[in-house]
């Protein structure tokens, strides 16, 4: 992230800066035990604060200001609201077809799966979710054998989740890179308060990934290597979203917009209900919380 930089670059030095924090929280699988239930709602909440905040400092502001100036929709601006809504109601819209398409393919919501404890039905080869007990969390299960083909099936089914979950994130980067210089909210500071957001809040992310596949009977850099696979596809889909936005500028608000939705639809339909689940309801609140003026910081103080 060299301000110097064309915007296609700064987006690939973005998404690599969010993939490496990533990794280095999958890293952590190394210091822990078991599920850590606590831990993982918390960071949960965390991460919900960021994305929520980020949504709107990052992307909807600059998308509304962006239509604004462009004098296309209405002499003042009155209309600014059509793109920014209508790119919303895509991406959050884009999200949902991703989790339904999917579901259809054997796993509750590929948002879910990631932050669940996994186990492998041995008989068919699809990965359910489990609770594992304090009695089972110690002796680390080994998994069931299954043959070849089903231990590929369920490998392929993991990483199709995590690339799911992974999309918003990595396109909100890239757009955000890409839209540098477009208009005064465009800058280069919120493009990059947006990366360092996205990539804080995947500290705790590649941790959530890793710590359920370990309990579940992976082994610790089996673990580890799933948990830095969940933000590997940030910088394809930055690139994706800064190549898109510079070569259509006119699209600019929509694709802000779009990145806006995708990542609000992930918060409220998949993050925060799961990290209510397990009865850390208050922690994940307060982590949200914690998120939210994080990121509100960021935007204030990195100008």
């Amino acid at each position: 992230m060299i301000k110097e930089y064309k915007p296609i670059v700064q987006a690939l030095l973005g998404t690599c800066f969010t993939w490496a924090v990533t990794a280095a929280g999958a890293l952590m699988v190394i210091f822990f035990r078991g599920t850590q239930p606590k831990l993982l709602d918390t960071s949960l909440g965390f991460a919900a604060g960021v994305m929520t905040a980020a949504s709107y400092w990052s992307l909807l502001g600059p998308a509304i200001e962006m239509a604004k100036e462009s004098n296309v929709y209405g002499a003042s601006g009155q209309y600014a609201f059509i793109p920014a809504c209508l790119g919303f109601l895509l991406g959050a819209s884009f999200t949902f077809a991703a989790d339904v398409l999917i579901s259809k393919m054997g796993i509750e919501s590929p948002n879910l799966l990631l932050v669940s404890d996994i186990s492998v039905e041995g008989g068919t080869g699809t990965i359910t979710r489990r609770r594992v007990t304090t009695q089972s969390r110690h002796r680390h299960p080994t998994l069931p054998q299954v043959d070849l083909r089903l231990q590929w099936k369920r490998i392929l089914l993991l990483i199709i989740a995590i690339t799911v979950h992974n999309i918003p994130e990595g396109l909100a980067v890239g757009v955000g890179f890409g839209a540098i210089g477009t208009s005064s909210s465009a800058s280069f500071y919120k493009a990059r308060n947006l990366a360092i957001g996205i990539g804080i809040q995947n500290f705790p992310e590649g941790l959530a990934v890793s710590l359920p596949l370990k309990a579940a009977g992976f082994s610790t850099m089996t673990a580890f290597w799933y948990g830095q696979l969940s933000g590997m596809v940030e910088p394809i889909f930055g690139l994706i979203g800064a190549l898109l936005v510079t070569a259509a500028e006119p699209l600019l608000p929509y694709a802000l917009a779009f990145a806006a939705g995708a990542m609000i639809y992930v918060v409220v339909d998949d993050i925060i209900p799961e990290a209510n689940t397990k009865g850390n309801g208050c922690l994940a609140s307060w982590g949200a919380i914690c998120g939210f003026m994080v990121m509100m910081v960021l935007e204030v103080a990195l100008q």
